[in-house]
């Protein structure tokens, strides 16, 4: 899991193509879900906070704010 200083270092694009590969790793996680394959359940929770951080982190250096 990635922390919040080591994502707020990378630049816009970077964290939009780790947003792409997240969702990625997300959709494959649902169809091992769905086909009895997975085996760490956490991961799947893991994904989606990355994703909201990171979504965060961009909506703060559109509107200029910091924390």
């Amino acid at each position: 899991m990635a922390k919040i200083k080591d994502l707020r270092a990378k630049t816009d694009d970077q964290l939009n193509e780790q947003i792409v590969a997240l969702k990625k790793e997300g959709m494959n996680l649902r169809f091992q879900q769905v086909s009895g394959q997975l085996t760490n359940t956490a991961r799947m929770g893991q994904v989606k906070r990355e994703v909201a951080q990171i979504k965060t982190i961009l909506a703060e250096r559109k509107t200029g704010s910091k924390e």
